[in-house]
This record gives C-alpha cells, structure tokens and sequence, in this order.
C-alpha cells in the first residue's frame, strides 16, 4: 500500500494551495456549482466577527490582516478591516457585534477563500490575544516565546509573529525570528548539560564558545537543586553571569515562589544582585501575575502557542439585486452592514450609519479596492508599539460596547 504522500513530504498545505482556494470546504465548492449553473451572480456584503471570546473580558487583538490582505488580492472585491493589531471588544451578553472585516463583491468570485479567511484570522488572533493578555500580567517584566516546539513548524513564523506583535520581547524560533528582522532568542537546552553531564563544565563551555552578544544565562534544574545550580553558576562565571533560568517541572515545584526566593537570597548574599531569574514551564497569567515582583522575565510556551480559540464567523448580512438591498442575516445574526466607531477610554458603537458619531473615530478602514491591496502595512516593530500603547490604555478604561 502507498503511504507518502505523491505531491509533498509533510500534510500541509503551500502558498499556491492557499492563494487558489484550494484549501476550502466542499461546501463552498458546491454552492459554487449551482450559481454558476443557474447564472446567479448576486452581490452580497459578508462581515468576519467573533461573538464572544474565551475570556472573561471583552477584548480581543486583531491579527492575520495582512495574510488575508494577500490571500484576497487580485479578487474583484472591496475589503474593510480593523488596522492589524487594533483592540476589538465583543459581549457574549449582548446580539451586537463589531465586524473586524467586511467583504463586499460578488459572492461567486470569493466564496471558496472563507474557509482560509476565518483560519488566519482565528488562528492569529487567538495567539495575539493570549500574548497580550500575558504582556498586561507581566507588566514591564521580560517576555520570551518559547511555543514553537507544540504546533505544526508551517506554524512557526505565525506564532511568533503573533507574540511579537502583541508585545513580547523575543521569540526562540530562528526562522519566526528572521522574518521578524529580530535575533532569536535562547541560550542553552537541558540537553547540553546532560550531554557534558557536569553543569559546571557546560556553563563555562558556552561561555567560552557563545559570542559576547549572547547573554550568559545558565539554566539551573538539571540534575540538582535550582538554589545549588544557581550558586554554582554564579561562581563559575561569576560577573559575566547575565541571569538564570528556573525551568522547572511541576511535579518538583512544590512552592515555586519560595524556590525562587532561596535563589534570589543565596544569589544575592553572595553579590550577585544583579543576576537576573528567568523562569518558563507551564506558565499562565496568573502565575505571571503572581511571581513578576521576584522575577525578572519569562518564557511562556504551550500558553500562546496553543491558546484558547476565538472562534470567528463569516456571515452574509446583505444581498443586492437587481438595484434592490435586502437585508438577509441567518437566524442570530443582525442583518445590515455595520459600522464601528470608538471615542476615548474603548467606548465603541455599532451602527448602520456611515457617519461618525461627535467625538467618534471610525475603526475599519479601507484595505482592499476591487483587487488592490489600498493601505501600508505597518513593520512588525511599529505594530508592537502600537499594541503596547493601546494594551496601556485598555488597562485604565473599562470597555463599552453599544449600538446607536
């Protein structure tokens, strides 16, 4: 029996795949079928929305833009969109919905892309907003993205650029990194040390081997205790000792602040104040809320790269013809297309009125022009500090979302 693949070596899908629409459901395919068949060509207005998120608060931020951007260029269609990496608020207690991204054309020439249009924008959004909710947790504490290693490496550059856009520091993965114009992140693997079987030895060894642009970190859980390694290290390499890393695993925590506490103590008794504690496995917000007054940075791992969905919808909201608009949403849906609109302090409004309310800025801004691609995206760079100024914001206000 064959088993390898004819075409490829790995179950993915390639850029050409994906830009053809050769990733969509049958569905979409069939439906395809039948306008062609019986010469229906309606023009319809779809709009791309999250009805609720997996937090408890009502915030998400909006990633994947750009790959749907490019996904779409070169279709007759006219694209509306939040900018990449804008907040977007939604209230599974309310009907009302802002749509992150609207779509008008003739729903025959972009059908059979909905499928990658909702995965692009799930997918990134979900990893973003996880991020940011961990960059809000640490507050200006160090934060490394460690995820890579639990998805799909076709994933790789995804997730990291996600992270990054949301406001962590660094990310491990070279080529996620690359793509980002970034250095990677990391320094060393238990594996070293297990291979040289003496930290000692394989501390000094990357010390003498590692360039002076990488910082001297040496990972402290291998074979002992983390307070022992830690001062072990501390006298191996003793100024040129950058920080260390607590890595470890839940079942020999036991009470993981009080371990960091003895090695912050022992560290410190012997003048190394200064020696930053990095520490990763496992971590939620909340472990990060709670250790980030003893900690100095944290790589958080399966967190982001498997968060919580947010689960985006595509949904036809009006159908034009014959020079005639019906408004025709599916049952829970709001039929009519929507404008978002938002004053200071995250008070947003959807309506059906292309006009502004006083004091009011609108939040979806033209992004694709029958087929051309109409706005400049933003570098990975500028777009962190964006999130991190609107992250900042959001922390002061308290998020309302209302319709007029």
């Amino acid at each position: 029996m064959q088993t390898d693949l004819k075409d490829r070596v790995f179950w993915l899908a390639n850029e050409e795949e994906i830009k053809k629409g050769k990733t969509t459901d049958a569905y979409f395919l069939n439906t395809k079928s039948i306008l062609l068949k019986n010469k229906i060509d309606s023009y319809v207005v779809m709009e791309v929305y999250a009805r609720e998120l997996p937090y408890d608060q009502k915030w998400g931020v909006l990633c994947g833009v750009y790959e749907v951007a490019k996904l779409l260029e070169g279709l007759p269609v006219d694209v509306w969109s939040f900018d990449e990496g804008e907040i977007f608020l939604t209230d599974r207690n309310k009907s009302v919905y802002e749509p992150v991204l609207t779509i008008e054309g003739k729903y025959i020439d972009f059908l059979e892309y909905e499928t990658a249009i909702l995965g692009l924008i799930s997918s990134a959004t979900s990893i973003a907003t996880r991020a940011a909710r961990f960059r809000m947790a640490a507050q200006n504490r160090l934060l490394l993205s460690f995820g890579t290693r639990r998805v799909h490496p076709a994933l790789a550059a995804l997730v990291e650029r996600s992270c990054y856009i949301a406001g962590f520091d660094g990310v491990s993965n070279v080529l996620g990194a690359k793509l980002l114009g970034i250095t990677a992140s990391g320094t060393m693997p238990h594996a070293l040390i297990q291979i040289i079987g003496d930290q000692e030895k394989a501390w000094k060894l990357f010390d003498s081997s590692m360039s002076k642009g990488v910082p001297r970190i040496a990972l402290v859980d291998t074979f002992w205790d983390e307070k022992t390694e830690a001062v072990r290290a501390y006298e191996s390499l003793g100024k040129k000792l950058w920080g260390v890393r607590l890595d470890t695993p839940a079942s020999r925590r036991g009470d993981f602040r009080k371990i960091i506490e003895e090695v912050r103590w022992e560290l410190n008794i012997r003048g190394g104040n200064s020696v930053k504690i990095i520490v990763s496995g496992r971590l939620d917000e909340n472990d990060v809320t709670n250790l980030r007054d003893i900690v100095d940075g944290f790589g958080i791992g399966t967190a982001v790269a498997y968060p919580p969905l947010i689960d985006f919808s595509a949904k036809i909201v009006e159908v034009h013809e014959k020079g005639k608009k019906f408004y025709r949403a599916k049952r829970g849906g709001l039929g009519g297309r929507k404008y978002v609109y938002r004053a200071e302090g995250y008070n947003d409004v959807v309506t059906i009125s292309e006009k502004a309310p006083k004091k009011y800025i609108p939040l979806q801004h033209k992004l694709i022009e029958q087929g051309k691609i109409v706005t400049k995206f933003a570098s990975p760079e500028s777009l962190r500090r964006n999130v991190m100024e609107k992250l900042e914001k959001l922390r002061q206000s308290n998020p309302v979302l209302n319709t007029l």
